[in-house]
C-alpha cells in the first residue's frame, strides 16, 4: 500500500469514527486502513445497531454501506442527519443504484459517496477532507459566539462613546452618529479574519486592543483618539490575511530574509484594507505605522520619534507586549514580568518613554522605578516634567505627590525650599507625558 501524498495531516487524535456494515470483512477492512491514521474507531453491522450506539456515544463522522438487511444505508443516513446534524456522513456502495444513491444524497445530505471496492488512498483522504470540513465548521461556530460577545462589548463601548460626545461639541456628536450606523458591520468583517488562520493567535487582538485603550486612557487621549487605538488594535493584523500559514506561525527571528520581506508588507496591506471605510481612516494610518520604531529603524516609513502617530506608538507597546508572550516576536514564550521588562529596556530606543511610562502605570513599575525617570537637583528642572516619587522633606513631610507636573511656579517654590534648607535634595521626574499628572491651583 502506497503512503497519502505529501500533504499536512490532520490531527487525528480525538476523531471517532462509527463504520456501519452488514459485511464482517468489510467493516474488518475500513478499521485496519483507519487504524493507521489514529482515529478512535466503532463498528457496527446494522442501521439499528448503529443507531443504538450513536444513541450513547457522540461520533464526527459516520460512515454505512448502501446495501444492509433491514434498515439500508439511505435510510440509517437519514435518521442520523436528523437526530445528529453535525456528524458527517459518507455512503459506501457497490451496486451501480442511481436512484437509491441520489435517495441517500437527497434525504441523508451526504458529504461524499465512495464506490466498492475503494482505493485506500482515495478514501483516507475524502475522510481527511470530511474532518477538516467539521473542524472548519466547529471553528466558524465559535469565531461567531465570539463575534457576539465583542459585539456586545462594542454596543457598550459605543453607549459609553456617546455619553462622552453628548458632553463634548456638536462636531464630535455628529461625528460619532456617522460612526454608529457603519461601525458593528466593519468590525465584523475585519476584526477577526487573522484569527482563523492559526491557534497562537486567538484573542491577540483583543488582548491588544483592551492594552493599547488603557494605555491611552493613561495618556488622556481623546475619546476620538481613544477609539482610533482600540480599533487599530482589533485589526492590525488584517493585512496578514494573505500570508502563507507556515509564515504566520513562524517566530519573525526565524523568518529568511525573503519571508521577513513580505512579512513587512503586512502594515501597508492594513492600512489599504481599512482606507475605504471613512470612520476606519484614523485607526488606518495607526496600523500602517504601529511597526515604526522611535529610533527610525522600523517600517515601513522609517518614521522618526514624534513624526510617528501617538496611537502608532501606543499600538506598538501593546503589540509588542503580547507578541512576547505568545511567541510570535521571539522563540521563546516570555512570561508577563519577564516580557514588561524586555519592553521597558526598549525605551527611547523601539519605544517612546512617554508611552513606556504609562505602559508601566497600567502594568507595574519595574522595581518601583519609571522607565525614563531621571534623578535631578532643583537647578535642572524644567517646566513640564512630571514628579516621578513623592517629593519630601528631610523630615518626611509630604512636600509635592507623585504625578505633579511642574510648572515655572512650582519650580520656584522647590528652588527657595532647597536654597532655605541649604542642603542638596535629588528630585526624581520623568518626561512629559500626560495621563493622570496632578496640578495645583495657584
Amino acid at each position: 500500500m502506497t503512503g497519502l501524498p505529501n500533504t499536512e495531516a490532520l490531527p487525528a487524535v480525538g476523531w471517532r469514527l462509527l463504520c456501519v456494515d452488514d459485511e464482517p470483512n468489510i467493516l474488518s477492512a475500513l478499521r485496519r486502513l483507519l487504524r493507521v491514521d489514529g482515529y478512535q474507531i466503532t463498528l457496527a453491522t446494522s442501521g439499528e445497531e448503529a443507531l443504538s450506539i450513536m444513541a450513547g456515544q457522540t461520533f464526527d463522522l459516520v460512515i454505512s454501506d448502501m446495501r444492509m438487511p433491514g434498515m439500508d444505508g439511505a435510510h440509517f443516513l437519514e435518521r442520523v442527519k436528523r437526530e445528529w446534524p453535525d456528524t458527517m456522513r459518507l455512503l459506501l456502495t457497490g451496486y451501480a443504484d442511481i436512484s437509491s444513491t441520489v435517495d441517500a444524497i437527497n434525504k441523508g445530505e451526504i458529504y461524499r459517496y465512495i464506490s466498492k471496492p475503494w482505493e485506500d488512498n482515495d478514501l483516507r483522504l475524502i475522510i481527511r477532507h470530511a474532518l477538516e470540513r467539521k473542524a472548519l465548521e466547529r471553528e466558524k461556530a465559535r469565531l461567531e459566539l465570539l463575534t457576539a460577545q465583542q459585539n456586545e462589548e462594542l454596543r457598550d463601548l459605543n453607549a459609553n462613546l456617546e455619553l462622552k460626545v453628548m458632553e463634548r461639541t456638536v462636531e464630535l456628536r455628529q461625528a460619532h452618529e456617522k460612526l454608529k450606523g457603519s461601525f458593528l458591520t466593519s468590525i465584523k468583517v475585519f476584526s477577526n479574519l487573522i484569527e482563523l488562520r492559526g491557534a497562537t493567535l486567538a484573542g491577540h487582538s483583543r488582548r491588544v486592543a483592551d492594552m493599547a485603550r488603557k494605555i491611552g486612557n493613561k495618556m488622556a487621549l481623546t475619546s476620538a483618539d481613544s477609539q482610533d487605538v482600540f480599533l487599530a488594535g482589533l485589526l492590525h493584523d488584517v493585512g496578514k490575511i494573505g500570508l502563507a500559514d507556515e509564515l504566520l506561525a513562524k517566530p519573525v527571528p526565524q523568518m529568511t530574509g525573503d519571508e521577513l520581506g513580505a512579512y513587512r508588507k503586512h502594515p501597508v496591506k492594513g492600512e489599504q484594507s481599512l482606507m475605504a471605510l471613512d470612520e476606519l481612516r484614523g485607526a488606518a494610518r495607526i496600523v500602517r505605522a504601529h511597526h515604526e520604531r522611535y529610533d527610525g529603524q522600523g517600517y515601513p516609513d522609517g518614521l522618526t520619534g514624534q513624526e510617528i502617530p501617538l496611537g502608532a506608538r501606543i499600538l506598538a507597546v501593546a503589540n509588542d507586549y503580547d507578541g512576547l508572550q505568545i511567541g510570535s516576536l521571539s522563540v521563546r514564550r516570555y512570561g508577563p514580568d519577564d516580557a514588561k521588562k524586555l519592553i521597558a529596556e526598549g525605551a527611547g530606543k523601539r519605544y517612546d518613554p512617554e508611552v513606556i511610562a504609562a505602559f508601566l502605570e497600567v502594568v507595574g513599575k519595574l522595581d518601583g522605578s519609571v522607565a525614563g525617570e531621571l534623578a535631578l537637583s532643583a537647578h535642572d528642572l524644567q517646566p513640564g516634567m512630571i514628579l516621578s516619587r513623592d517629593l519630601l522633606s528631610r523630615d518626611g513631610v509630604l512636600l509635592l505627590s507623585a504625578d505633579h507636573r511642574l510648572d515655572a511656579g512650582l519650580i520656584r517654590q522647590i528652588r527657595e525650599y532647597v536654597r532655605a534648607e541649604g542642603s542638596a535634595m535629588s528630585i526624581h521626574v520623568r518626561p512629559s507625558g500626560g495621563g493622570d499628572e496632578k496640578t495645583v491651583a495657584r
